[in-house]
């Protein structure tokens, strides 16, 4: 995709991952928007980049959902990137879960049935877009997942499958289909404090940047990017060798 000269619409914008999109777009000469859930964490995110344009919207909500594509294309009708960014990630003992089905389906809501529905509802307008791109931000666990976290890194295989066929279908039209496959990153994705370990923010941004600059359709980062081409035997070693290190770090998560 071309980096400058877009307007671009970012769910799940006001922090972390789709923060440092914003930013980083912003600084590319792009008009932002970015999408939340939460009004005081566009206004801080604002507050840093002025730029920016923000909406609140919670995107497991349909009628939100239908909201935010009618605002933003009446507003911004030259809009021609949308990036399905926003997401939560739970840790689910599936032996001992205790909380009702509402808690573990938002997970499914967020992650899956909105960008699905999004990526439907801005179709029509950004196939009439001379260059227009979605850009869906998957998990390296999409290919390889982590046991700790089952229903994250099911929708995250679930929107790995949508984005290839979603691709092949729109392959004769003017929209571009990139997937993202990030690593771990520090951000606060699951909760505070629980991805210090990850690849550093701004290094996994750039390395990003550099796969769109290259027109490459499914972009890893370190180790996500080895598993695009590994094989189903080292798949299923790395998955087992990563529990087994959770459960050392986490010994009463089974409990």
């Amino acid at each position: 995709m071309k980096l400058t000269g877009n307007t671009i619409m970012i769910t799940g914008g006001a922090s972390g991952i789709g923060l440092a999109f914003a930013e980083q777009f912003l600084k590319e000469g792009n008009e932002v928007i970015i999408v939340g859930r939460r009004e005081e964490k566009l206004a801080q995110a604002k507050e840093k980049l002025p730029l920016l344009h923000t909406r609140v919207c919670d995107v497991s909500i349909e009628q939100e959902r239908i909201q935010l594509y009618e605002w933003s294309t009446k507003e911004f009708p030259q809009l021609n990137v949308l990036i399905n960014n926003a997401g939560i990630q739970l840790r689910v003992n599936l032996l001992n879960a205790p909380n009702n089905w509402k808690y573990y389906q938002n997970e499914l809501a967020i992650n899956v049935e909105g960008p699905i529905h999004l990526s439907m509802l801005f179709l029509p307008h950004l196939i009439k877009q001379k260059e227009a791109t979605i850009i869906n931000i998957t998990s390296g666990l999409a290919i390889q997942p982590g046991i700790w976290v089952p229903i994250y890194s099911a929708t995250k295989a679930a929107m790995h499958s949508f984005t290839m066929t979603l691709r092949e279908q729109l392959r004769n039209t003017s929209v571009e289909v990139v997937e993202v496959l990030p690593p771990a990153v520090n951000t606060d994705l699951g909760g505070a404090g629980l991805h210090t370990f990850g690849a550093p923010l701004n290094d996994f941004i750039a390395g990003i940047f550099d796969g769109l600059s290259n027109e490459k359709t499914e972009i890893g980062y370190g180790g996500t990017e080895q598993r695009l081409t590994a094989t189903k035997e080292e798949i299923e070693q790395g998955m087992k060798n990563a529990w087994n290190n959770f459960l050392n770090n986490n010994p009463d998560f089974l409990k």
